[in-house]
């Protein structure tokens, strides 16, 4: 939360739904603002507190949302405003179990901006108040500029527009801005006398904080001593603290181990990490810390810029983010602004804003501050990534292996920069550790594409009548009882024929990186089935496989409404394409359990084509690079099911292509001097690359896995070969031959 502390670390919706349309109802009268207003007081209250130790009950969009109809409802009724109001204070007060800590200057917080016209509107704020603080005469009505573009081409010290007459020469220039990430973590002070580490502080209610020294020695990112001969006598910076994702991760994996409840997200454990009373649970947790404002200094040097303070700390040994950028105008900060946000999930850790400020520290401290926060900074808020909603009911999807996933029928929200009707809830075990119930008020997030998920339940909201949710008994499709083996999480709908799984196999064969069928999205298949085109509908087999894809009746589409006999030939050419597609296309496209691109690509390549991985025993296929035994079992039982066996044959009747290359028929093509031989290639070779070496051994019929195997052929063993490849050759009998015995091998297929 970097130079914020609101209790809201996420930005609000950028919608225009009923947060949008804060108060309306309750500012029509005096009587209901006013208890309204003590309601959201005390409410707000009650949740910054517990946001500032880590536990909130709601997202911050959504504290953000009553944060703003607050606000609404006491600028229409100022007399309202009690000095205990949350719009009034910049934080929570101090935990009396920590020593209390004065802050001067005080750690103030951010005012918010939601878009892109909130940004525009406090540059326009800064632009006028610079004009008043000049006593140029022209006043903030008079001097504004006839349209936005003009306000900020003059006010941004970017290359002017051409004068117009409606341009006034007497506005001064902000110059440039200092932009950094608004990081998702916890405010603190950290002060060094004589460049020895004394004090840190957490903000508290912005005038007094929380001492929390002890923990913050801890930090492996904030050094003890600063470095260079030059440290003033005192110097109190102010920065974030926070968990990078990889730290958050093992945290949890920790708390788990430990069967204590896991963290929400990396702001939360950060909050709790540092507010300690052991320092050694602190040192454990792998925090970090960013800082990212000069509070005050003494016997040191005097900067300029915002940009020069940064370089000077950072030349001390504090850690400063390589993000921060300084920009010449409004236009640049939006298009940095636009960039980050669209690297928000690639950084390894969270930051929910820009943060904006008047880089020249003259012009700072000609703006000064108002009561809450400074007039020469914003925090530009990304949409929220999580929001509260009503959990309408639960339902059971089936997908196409016949998993049973639970998931969340929501009241539409606005999270994530979208609109979220429904949700996942995962599995059983999911539901169940999160107790989220029909009717409950829930949490739900939406990360970057990642799919929406419930968080769990605002347990203070729940009625009492509130019942447990049981997963059902039978699967919702077919009927059928549902199974769940011991030990496994997922729960399985075990009916092959069930038309959800039917579905699913074909939908998934023709996909796009399966065998690529076009004119064959979801309705067409769900009408083909429905309508006994893929088969006879008395015969289950040939409904439950992709197989009948290659024996439909393709006069029988041209005559169904809204088909015709080109929408027909065009389906059976793009059928008969997929026939050719290569070995690893058709792996996919079977839905083997574990085996997804990458691993139906290794599979292809390790064994040629598929009677060899048919033939192969569970040892040889952990043997491929990357599989082990786990994969290698599931991949060995798929191939041992009668049921898939037939299906391999009847796509093989069907012409379906079952090797890794179809070269042969090439006229240009090298003979097939290896056709049904593995050569593993390690080392490094002259005359070709690994990629090179790989090429020339497929493209002469042969296969080339990563890892030798009893049934490797031969390991081509180049310069600077690592021994334990050669150890297994050698104890397998697999012959180890240079790179000259290699080319031979290549023209003649015969080892020396």
């Amino acid at each position: 939360m970097a130079d914020a502390d609101t209790p809201a670390a996420a930005a609000a919706a950028h919608d225009s739904g009923p947060d949008a349309a804060v108060g309306s109802a309750a500012v029509d009268s005096a009587v209901d603002s006013g208890e309204r207003v003590r309601q959201m007081q005390a409410l707000l209250n009650h949740h910054s507190a517990l946001y500032y130790t880590g536990k909130p009950e709601i997202p911050d969009g959504d504290f953000d949302a009553l944060l703003a109809e607050l606000k609404a409802l006491e600028a229409v009724h100022p007399e309202l405003v009690h000095p205990d109001s949350p719009t009034q204070r910049v934080g929570a007060p101090p935990d009396t179990a920590f020593a209390p800590v004065p802050h001067t200057p005080p750690m103030m917080s951010l005012h918010n901006a939601l878009d892109l016209d909130e940004l525009r509107a406090w540059n326009e704020r800064v632009h006028r108040a610079l004009v008043a603080s000049a006593g140029s005469g022209a006043g903030a009505d008079s001097a504004e500029p006839a349209d936005a573009t003009e306000l900020e081409a003059s006010a941004t010290g970017g290359d002017p527009l051409p004068a117009t007459p409606s341009r006034d020469p007497r506005i001064p220039m902000v110059g440039a801005y200092a932009v950094e990430l608004k990081f998702d973590g916890l405010a603190i002070s950290v002060r060094y006398e004589d460049g020895v580490l004394v004090r840190a502080a957490t903000r508290g209610d912005g005038r007094v904080g929380e001492d929390v020294t002890h923990s913050v020695r801890t930090i492996a990112d904030i050094p003890i001593r600063l470095e260079g001969p030059d440290a003033p006598a005192v110097l109190e910076v102010r920065g974030e603290v926070f968990l990078r994702l990889s730290a958050f991760e093992k945290l949890n994996v920790r708390q788990s181990e430990r069967g204590e409840k896991a963290y929400v997200n990396p702001r939360n454990a950060a909050a709790g990490s540092l507010r300690q009373k052991d320092a050694r649970v602190t040192a454990e947790r792998g925090l970090s810390f960013w800082c990212y404002q000069l509070g005050s200094v003494e016997g040191g040097p005097s900067f300029p810029s915002h940009r020069e303070t940064l370089q000077w700390l950072k030349s001390l040994g504090l850690p400063v983010n390589e993000h921060s950028a300084v920009l010449a105008d409004l236009a640049a900060v939006r298009a940095h602004i636009a960039q980050f946000e669209g690297q928000r999930h690639d950084l390894g850790y969270e930051f929910d804003g820009m943060v904006v400020k008047v880089d020249d520290l003259a012009t700072q401290a000609q703006l000064g501050v108002d009561a809450k926060a400074p007039r020469w900074a914003i925090a530009f808020k990304f949409p929220p990534e999580e929001r509260t909603t009503k959990l309408l009911d639960i339902e059971v999807s089936i997908g196409p292996s016949g998993q049973a996933t639970p998931f969340a029928r929501l009241e539409p929200v606005f999270v994530g920069g979208v609109t979220v009707g429904t949700a996942t809830l995962h599995n059983e075990d999911q539901v169940a550790a999160k107790d989220v119930r029909v009717g409950d008020t829930v949490i739900v997030r939406r990360a970057g594409e990642v799919i929406p998920e419930v968080v769990g339940p605002v347990l203070s909201e729940r009625s009492p009548d509130s019942q447990p949710w049981v997963f059902p008994r039978d699967c919702p499709v077919c009927g059928e009882p549902v199974q769940r083996d011991e030990g496994a999480s997922a729960t399985l709908c075990v009916n092959y024929s069930c038309p959800r799984q039917v579905r699913g196999r074909i939908e998934h064969y023709v996909s796009r990186h399966a065998m690529d069928i076009e004119y064959l999205g979801e309705r067409n298949i769900d009408r083909f089935v429905t309508e006994g085109l893929l088969g006879d509908l008395a015969d289950p087999a040939d409904l439950a496989d992709p197989a009948g894809l290659y024996s439909m009746d393709f006069e029988r589409i041209g005559a169904m409404e809204g088909f015709g006999d080109t929408s027909a030939n065009n389906l059976r050419k793009s059928i008969e394409d997929s026939k050719h597609r290569t070995l690893g296309r058709l792996l996919f496209g079977l839905r083997i359990p574990e085996i997804g691109r990458v691993n139906a690509e290794t599979l292809a390549g390790a064994f040629g084509d598929i009677d060899s991985i048919v033939a192969a025993s569970e040892e040889d296929l952990a043997e491929v690079e990357g599989f082990g035994p786990i994969i290698a079992a599931a991949v060995r039982r798929w191939f041992d099911e009668p049921r898939n066996r037939e299906l391999i044959e009847r796509l093989r009747q069907a012409g379906v292509t079952m090797k890794e290359a179809a070269v042969a028929a090439d006229p240009e093509a090298p003979s097939q001097t290896l056709a049904g031989m593995a050569v593993v290639v390690t080392g490094t070779l002259a005359g070709f690359s690994r990629e090179e070496a790989k090429q020339a051994i497929t493209a002469r019929g042969g296969t080339s896995p990563g890892s030798v195997s009893g049934r490797t052929a031969a390991l081509v063993a180049g310069a600077d070969v690592g021994a334990s490849k050669t150890r297994k050759a050698e104890g397998l009998g697999v012959p180890v031959i240079d790179e000259a015995a290699f080319k031979t091998l290549l023209d003649t297929g015969e080892l020396p």
